[in-house]
């Protein structure tokens, strides 16, 4: 015969307190997981914005040329400023190539062409120097590191390709990236200098699409 309660509280029986009791710790330490990973948000950002991307990209004209803008985000870290004061350069590789798109696969490559941004430190004088490849090697010198590293980071109106060659209203597209790496040392060199880790690497291609 089961046992049966009137007027008073049903005993609780120890294996139901076992579960209750698992049940109210499962539910503090879920509890406790969704505290962490509010109170911190700048984990995930974080490791975000390490990572270098093109931002900024614009395609506009002169009056005889197809000009593009952009800019590298979060490409100059704490390892290559260490390096680069220990003489080693920095070099930003833009690549580019501009296409005449078409409803099918088969589109045209108009051009294809690099651009470096150099940047060295001469420990004597303690100043940057930064030379742009499609200037001529033309070189600009700072002794201001955000000045450096704007000049390293921006491209500012390079040269695609000469208007006359482009047919109006047709469509194009601009494929476009940038690769960072150490720049070369003379010859046994780099036996002398303390270097950090490799940090060589590239954006993804991004892809900028218009009509002249």
């Amino acid at each position: 015969m089961k046992a049966q309660y009137f007027g008073m509280a049903r005993p609780v029986l120890r294996r139901d307190f076992h579960i209750n009791s698992m049940r109210l710790f499962n539910i503090r330490l879920l509890l406790l997981c969704g505290f962490l990973v509010l109170a911190s948000p700048c984990l995930t950002p974080a490791s975000a914005e390490e990572t270098p991307e093109i931002k900024d990209i614009i395609v506009t004209t002169s009056d005889v040329d197809l000009l593009l803008f952009a800019t590298v985000k979060n490409g100059i870290t704490p390892e290559m400023l260490a390096d680069v004061k220990n003489g080693i350069p920095i070099v930003f590789t833009f690549q580019m190539e501009l296409v005449k798109t078409s409803g099918n696969w088969f589109n045209t490559t108009l051009v294809e062409s690099a651009v470096t941004h150099t940047m060295t430190f001469d420990e004597a004088s303690k100043q940057y120097t930064v030379v742009f490849s499609d200037q001529g090697n033309k070189a600009v010198t700072t002794k201001n590191l955000d000045e450096a590293k704007q000049l390293m980071t921006e491209l500012n109106g390079v040269k695609v390709i000469a208007l006359a060659q482009l047919v109006p209203d047709a469509p194009y597209a601009i494929h476009f990236k940038v690769t960072l790496k150490k720049g070369s040392l003379p010859l046994g060199l780099h036996r002398f200098l303390p270097i950090s880790a490799l940090w060589d690497f590239e954006t993804d291609w991004r892809t900028i699409e218009f009509r002249y």
